[in-house]
């Protein structure tokens, strides 16, 4: 089978993950160029990882042999590269978040469908080993029916990493903790537990950081069957830890806590899963293994091989970006908002 040709959009921080990945699967795909409007990070980007670079996005867009872009860039730009990819007749594996809003979202996924192409979200965590476990747990009926789904996000962030141009704004990234970090984690937990159908919240900005947007998120879930849970997302918690998403059910209790997951069940048995490619809650965001985005890829490389669907389509992690409207909302209003 001839291999997929796909060209990078945006060289930044997140590009050294994807970069390895496609390393890996050269096998299957070919990076036809890694765009950057930037001379010296398409230097740097090409000594790092020997991929060709290019300079001109109207020539990536242009380029009928192109199949699939990978697009990098900070959330605001997201629509209109999109959009130019559906016109353009080419797949998309887009970095989360969406947009920086849920209508520009929409918008967007709605373009690639009338095309007819691929849009796949990259939400790598739920291709973890801990994650694939518990969502057997709960679609086995092994838990039983779901009694509470909580999901904590306790990173650290110092302030340099605010300091950089644009990070931390409504303008360019949407949004703070929620959109930024914690949407991996509660989009981990709605695939396995169902979106919430309630929610009630508190956001702030604390005296940690210097930023527009919130850095400290608390709230309340309730959910279809009258299950109810919390969200705690912070990047103020020194020096970082990984991210955690508790279930109880009818007939037991899992903890996936960052690399591990355990499950006790109320007929005296257990089970563990260990996954050592889980990292980034520190000062570093990039660091962990690119293991998930791997997979990730190889996930996005088989739905154009054989026309499936991603695992997480653009209209699925629409999800996760109502359920953080429906708390930043909540946490305005001082009310309940429905999901």
């Amino acid at each position: 089978m001839a291999r997929t040709r796909i060209a990078i959009i945006g060289l930044g921080m997140a590009s050294a993950p994807h970069a390895k990945s496609l390393l890996d699967l050269r096998d299957r795909v070919e990076v036809a160029a890694a765009f950057s409007p930037t001379e010296a990070r398409r230097k740097e980007f090409a000594d790092k990882h020997g991929l060709p670079v290019s300079g001109d996005l109207d020539a990536i867009f242009a380029d009928v042999s192109i199949d699939a872009l990978m697009i990098l860039t900070p959330p605001n730009t997201h629509l209109d590269l999109v959009q130019r990819a559906a016109r353009a007749g080419k797949h998309v594996l887009l970095e989360k978040p969406l947009e920086i809003g849920t209508a520009r979202a929409e918008q967007m996924v709605v373009a690639m469908e009338a095309a007819g192409k691929k849009l796949g979200i990259v939400l790598q965590h739920r291709f973890r080993p801990v994650a694939i476990a518990l969502a057997e747990m709960l679609r086995s009926g092994r838990l039983g029916e779901l009694v509470s789904a909580s999901a904590r996000l306790h990173n650290w962030r110092p302030q340099s990493y605010y300091d950089q141009p644009g990070r931390g704004t409504k303008a360019r990234d949407g949004g703070g903790v929620l959109l930024t970090q914690a949407i991996h984690t509660l989009d981990l937990m709605i695939s396995i537990t169902g979106v919430p159908v309630e929610a009630m919240a508190y956001a702030a900005t604390s005296p940690v950081h210097r930023m527009e947007t919130e850095d400290l998120a608390m709230g309340a879930l309730k959910f279809t069957n009258g299950a109810i849970g919390t969200v705690s997302a912070t990047t103020c918690a020194f020096p970082g830890f990984r991210d955690a998403v508790d279930v109880i059910g009818t007939k037991g209790m899992a903890r996936l806590d960052g690399a591990s997951l355990v499950a006790n069940f109320h007929d005296g048995t257990e089970l563990s899963v260990v996954d050592e490619a889980a990292g980034g809650a520190g000062a570093d965001p990039m660091a962990f293994s690119h293991h998930h985005h791997r997979a990730v890829l190889a996930n996005f490389l088989d739905a154009i091989e054989t026309g499936s669907e991603p695992l997480v389509t653009g209209r699925e992690a629409l999800k996760v970006h109502r359920l953080i409207d429906a708390l930043l909302r909540s946490a305005e209003t001082g009310r309940r908002e429905a999901v």
